[in-house]
């Protein structure tokens, strides 16, 4: 009772229905304000993204309802693109936990892992609009090419992203086209890469949105996407040959201040990647009982072996490396 009486005490002197200003960095884990120091827009801040609501977002509206989805007979099987994370949680706290009342003390028993994508999109409104209108499934985060990260749900949410992974994991979806394999006719870029890339009269590549995604919905007016390394990457990624461009320098800033909020968060996720015996990254997927045991950061290739993403021109150590310094 006298904890109460101290806490109206102190926001009386602040004033009653003073606004409480977010600064635009939060994102939200069991319910509580985590600051990043990167742009984050909430699925509840203007021209957010959702993925608690049910109807479809990019169709008209009229038609966005789940009755006028499921009359269609197309979309989503189920109205809702998310679940609640069961995992190995006793009968009592499942029952407290399962109507949404996690609390992060119980949260950060469970949840260990992050799963790391790139959409195939190329923007994350286009991935949104994938993932949620027409596959019915969904992803903690998106992170933009001009940086922006998008949480469409509470970090205690089972978001439908990395089918395993799910109960243990936060998933990220990162606006990139994706890898494939070089070309063989003698062009320079496969072609998804080539409509999706091109240089600039100073010889460097930037990324060239098709006409149909518009602006692609980027929050920085007047952005150039370019990649961080100035050319296309080939690597290797489950004994497959594959050509990607890397990420701009932005998505890696967000994404590494990202990283290291979960882990002051949720401090299971380890500030790491799968490794070999001699440290070497692993590019394959890990084994089941490897899956059970790890915990930290994980490309979706690890999780499933038909994935490639976040694919051979992603920089892990650069976002392992920088995670590590902010968090010390």
């Amino acid at each position: 009772m006298m904890l109460w009486l101290m806490i109206a005490a102190v926001v009386g002197c602040a004033g009653h229905g003073r606004e409480l200003v977010r600064r635009g960095d939060e994102i939200v884990v069991a319910g509580r304000y985590f600051h990043t120091g990167a742009p984050v827009v909430l699925w509840t801040d203007p021209g957010g993204y959702d993925a608690y609501r049910v109807e479809r977002r990019f169709v008209p509206l009229d038609k966005a309802s789940w009755e006028a989805t499921a009359a269609e007979g197309k979309g989503p099987e189920s109205p809702n693109r998310y679940g609640w994370r069961k995992a190995d949680l006793p009968p009592d706290v499942v029952e407290r936990v399962r109507g949404g009342g996690w609390d992060l003390e119980t949260l950060r028993g469970v949840v260990d892992q992050f799963v790391i994508h790139y959409d195939v999109c190329g923007t994350s409104r286009q991935c949104f609009r994938i993932l949620h209108d027409v596959r019915g499934l969904s992803v903690h985060f998106m992170l933009d090419l001009d940086g922006t990260i998008y949480q469409t749900l509470d970090v205690k949410e089972r978001a439908w992203h990395a089918g395993t992974a799910n109960d243990r994991g936060v998933g990220i979806e990162i606006a990139n086209i994706g890898a494939y394999p070089p070309a063989t006719d003698g062009a320079e870029l496969p072609p998804t890469l080539a409509r999706w890339y091109a240089k600039d009269e100073a010889g460097r590549w930037r990324v060239t949105l098709p006409s149909s995604l518009g602006d692609g919905g980027l929050r920085t007016p007047g952005y150039i996407a370019r990649p961080a390394r100035n050319g296309p990457v080939i690597g290797r990624i489950h004994g497959q040959s594959l050509m990607m461009f890397d990420l701009t320098d932005a998505q890696y800033e967000s994404l590494i201040r990202l990283t290291a909020t979960l882990h002051r968060a949720l401090p299971r996720i380890r500030l790491d990647a799968p490794r070999d015996a001699g440290g070497a990254l692993r590019m394959d997927a890990l084994s089941e009982d490897e899956m059970a045991a790890y915990s930290g950061l994980l490309g979706h290739h690890h999780v499933t072996k038909g994935k490639i993403d976040p694919g051979p021109a992603f920089d892990w150590e650069r976002v392992i490396t920088g995670a590590r310094r902010l968090v010390r």
